[in-house]
Order: structure tokens, then sequence, then C-alpha cells
């Protein structure tokens, strides 16, 4: 580790201060911060890295040393991530796998025991975490924290394993996080008194304040479907050490863009203080994870970062534990140690599919339950339609843009759910998927049989990808690690999935991000109207529809 001195305007969150002056780093952690005069004007500013207070890594389908390069540019230096993607592929081998590949970079992971593998008994997954496999990973060091608790049933109704699981974190000294959308008054009250401490899942300013007066920690999210930003971001004017910022989902076009650097832009410019931005952006992550990430104070790690101003927050250098990770962009240094070979767990076994795997038969139904998918929000409405029928079947019905939409078991061969989804817009083709959450079983929607085949069979032929397909053109991004991520050059996977966003939406889909909002239609635990590979299902009623 290099000896070095760096001069700019710090940012003394802590006091609620900024003043030019000198950080000297030693051994990578921050040995003196000496004032030398008032704030200058045309200096550069020094202050602590960006913390994403919940990601599920797997999103970015990028494995994390790749997700690191991609995030060091815009000044994060560390993450709480949720491995709970893999887990519900791969099991304990896909979280060994994360923090395995996670060390191999000198970015700050800070992975969590995922609490929900399989998420619900509603669905297929491909493994599944007991109680005391939470504990196992929960007893070691680099595990931080119980990730989301998103059987917020079991809790309320005392489920014994899922109390197991939360106690065990407890008893460690580790923070339960929490996911509990729309739950409001006694049963979110009940909720936190299960000794769950966190929430990233509200989407109203009404919920969100009623969790805060409880004591509920509430994190501000922006990621690429799910978007509470402008529904929260007020509330940090009150509520600086309750609150943080998280992404939870992050697609690779969307990282490459920003992160964290733009939530604190946006929150700035909405006339929120600089101080309590930064609050929730830098500090309270490492205070309520207890991280071992610097908070630019001495004695600290030296992680900080210089940016530009306190209103764009453009970064020039990223340092971690006192090393230079990137400058003006572009990571420094061959500090990614890549093999491929390496990164092929995966969990995979179904065979191709026929087109009439996929019929609907009419049965007489005056009308049929249709999903409504929301831009940018992950809950959906449930709507009813009378049927479009041809040939004695159920089809899509373009007119009205309601089309046929599927979940094919990935993990051995069974019968295929078929439902119908309205706002994806689609004219020609299909779309499909094996990034669904939460089992990650192949989801596509599409305007005819045929093509939602043939993007099904494009998937299984890959053993897990993105697939855009109609007329007469077809485009992959193969997601060969766990059938969620690449494990290629972070941007050129950017570059790819750019393109295939592109070809979604050339098809005609409205959705600003189609791939992501897909994604979301299988998980079964955010209201109102699902589908699993299982059949349809109420969010509402906790039940089969």
């Amino acid at each position: 580790m290099s000896n070095f001195k760096i001069q700019g305007n710090i940012v003394d969150i802590a006091n609620r201060n900024i003043f030019f002056g000198e950080v000297e780093v030693e051994d990578g952690k921050i040995r003196s911060i000496n004032q030398i005069s008032e704030t200058k004007s045309d200096a550069h500013f020094i202050l602590p890295g960006f913390i994403d207070s919940h990601v599920h890594i797997e999103s970015s389908m990028l494995i994390p040393s790749e997700f690191a390069r991609l995030a060091v540019v815009h000044g994060t230096v560390a993450t709480i991530s949720d491995p709970h993607e893999i887990a519900n592929v791969c099991g304990m081998e896909g979280v060994e796998f994360m923090i395995e590949n996670g060390n191999t970079v000198p970015f700050k992971f800070n992975f969590g025991a995922p609490s929900c593998v399989p998420a619900t008994i509603f669905e297929t997954a491909g493994a599944e975490l007991n109680h005391d496999d939470v504990r196992a990973l929960l007893e070691r060091p680099e595990i931080k924290y119980l990730s989301e608790m998103m059987n917020f049933p079991g809790v309320l109704y005392k489920d014994e394993e899922v109390l197991k699981k939360i106690a065990a974190a407890h008893e460690l000294g580790k923070p339960v996080d929490g996911h509990a959308p729309g739950l409001r008054g006694d049963a979110v009250q009940q909720y936190i008194d299960a000794g769950i401490s966190t929430d990233h899942e509200c989407f109203t300013e009404e919920e969100a304040l009623d969790k805060l007066q409880r004591g509920m920690k509430i994190l501000i999210r922006e990621g690429s479907a799910a978007k509470n930003f402008e529904a929260l971001i007020d509330l940090l004017k009150d509520w600086p050490e309750m609150m943080m910022f998280c992404s939870d989902d992050k697609h690779p076009d969307s990282l490459i863009e920003s992160h964290i650097n733009e939530l604190c832009a946006r929150a700035v410019a909405k006339g929120i203080d600089v101080f309590n931005v930064l609050q929730a952006a830098c500090i309270n992550p490492i205070l309520h994870y207890k991280l071992d990430v610097g908070a630019l104070q001495i004695g600290d790690y030296a992680d900080f970062i210089v940016a530009e101003d306190l209103l764009n927050f453009k970064i020039k250098q990223t340092y971690i534990d006192g090393v230079l990770l990137s400058e003006n962009g572009k990571t420094v240094g061959d500090w990614i140690k890549h093999n491929p070979d390496k990164e092929s767990v995966n969990h995979f076994d179904c065979s191709f599919k026929k087109i009439e795997d996929f019929v609907y038969p009419f049965q007489n139904q005056q009308e049929i339950p249709v999903i409504e998918a929301l831009d940018g929000q992950l809950i959906t409405n449930k709507l009813f339609f009378s049927p479009k029928v041809e040939n004695g079947n159920v089809v899509s019905d373009l007119e009205n843009d309601v089309l046929k939409m599927v979940v094919v078991n990935r993990y051995h061969d069974a019968p295929i759910a078929i439902s119908f989804v309205k706002n994806f817009g689609m004219k020609h083709g299909a779309i499909a998927s094996s990034v669904a959450h939460d089992s990650h079983n192949i989801i596509a929607v599409g305007v005819d049989d045929k093509s939602i085949c043939d993007a099904v069979n494009l998937v299984i032929k890959e053993t897990g990808g993105v697939v855009a397909l109609g007329n007469g053109k077809e485009e992959v991004l193969p997601l060969p690690v766990a059938g969620l991520m690449s494990n290629h050059n972070g941007y050129e996977v950017a570059e790819r999935y750019t393109s295939i966003d592109k070809f979604a939406k050339d098809l005609g889909s409205t959705l600003v991000a189609p791939f992501m909002t897909l994604s979301f239609m299988a998980l079964l635990v955010i209201p109102h109207l699902k589908l699993s590979d299982k059949g349809l299902f109420d969010g509402d009623k906790f039940e089969f529809l």
C-alpha cells in the first residue's frame, strides 16, 4: 500500500463542516486530517465513498468483480449485497461463489445470509436454505446481516422456521433486513417487534413515515425497475439518521451511467441539505451494518472519493484502502483477476419445448384475470378482460395490449404456467429470460405461441440468458453463471444488454426497462397478481387464484 497526502475541500459529515485541508494516508488508513484554510472555490471535494445499502449484484447480470469495475467509477466503495438470487438457483454453492469472486477485487462487498430460499412454497426454486444453513452463514465474519425477510406473513403468523432464522441473527449480533411492501399500522409494528430493522419497499411517503415513526430505517430505492426516490426523498429533510440509499436491482446499462452518486445529485437539486444526503449515502450504512468501511475520520480505512463539486457529484477519483482504483471515469490498474473457466456455477435441467406446450384452451370463461404491469413499479394490478379466442384457444390480444405470458420450470420438466399480462405493448415476436425473481425459472411474453416457444428454447439452449426475437431477427445475451450473470467484461455485457433492450422496444414494448419489468412478473411476495411456474398467484390473499 502506498503512503501519500492529498489536498482538497474536506467534507466532514460528522461535524457538518467543509474546509480546505490535507488527508495523509499511511498503510491503507487515514493517519491525519489537517485544516489549512477555509473552503477553496477552485478545489475539488474529498468525501467518504458511497455505499449501496441494498443490492442484488446478480441483477446487474455481472459477476461481483465486474460489478465492482463499473461501480467504483461512480464513487461507490461498498455494497450491502443480498446473494438471494443465486442462492435460489444454486443454494450455498451460489453464495460461496459470490463471496469468493467478490474477494478477487479490492471493492468492499458485504454479503448477507439469504433468509427466504425458496422465497415462497408456491414456486419451484433450485435450492433451499433452512435455519441451520442460515445460521452457518451468519457465523461467518464476512456475512454482515440476515437478508431481507420477504416472508412477512411468516413473521406475522410466527412461522417457526422464520423465527429461528431471525433469532440466529440476533444471537450473533447481526441486523435483520426487512421487506414489507404496504405493511402499515399494527401489522408493521408486529413485524418490527420481531427484530426487523429496515425496509426498502415503501412506495408512498405515508407508508415510509409510519415505519420511520416506529423506529424502522427506510432505504430510498431507485433501481432499474422500482423507482421510489420521488415519493420518499422529502423525508430525508427530517430523518437524516434513519435513511439510506439503495438500488436493489440495477441493470448493466444503467450501472454504466450512474449509481448512488446520481441519487445524491438529485437530492441536492431538490433542496435537501447536502450533509443529510451524505449521511444517508455514506455514513448510515456503516453504522447500521457495522461495516469495515472508512468514513473519512482519523484511523479509518482510506475509503474516500474526490468529486468535482457537491452538486453533480462527478467523481474524479475513488480510493479503497488507500489504493487509487478509478480516475476520471476509468478504472486504474489491473485489479480485476478474471477467470471465466471458474465462473460457471449453474442449475439448469429442462428439455426443449414444443409449440403445443404453450396452448391455452378456451373454457367458456366470460372474463380472464390479467396482470397489469406498471412501469417503474414492482407491484402489479389485477384486471379482468374478455378473452380473445382463435381455433378454440385463448390467444394474445394485441388490440387491447393483453399478451400471453408463461413461466417454464428450468429445474426439471413440468407443465408450463400460462397467463396474460397488460402494458408490455409488443406488436411482434417475444422476449424471454432466465432472470425471473425469485426462483429464476424461464419467463416469456409474446404475441404468438411460436414466438414464445422459440424464445424459451433459445434460453434453454444457452442454459440461461436474455432473448428477444421477431421480424426475422433474434438477439441473445447468454448468462452462463446460474442463468443470472455473464462472466464477460462488464462494459461489453452492458453494450449487449443495451442492444437487446432496444430490440425489445423495436418489437413494440413501451416499457422503460422491459426485461427488468418481465423479471418481476413472477415475484410472488409483491402484490397484487403474479405468475409462478405453478400458476397464477394472488399476492394479497397469498394463495393461487
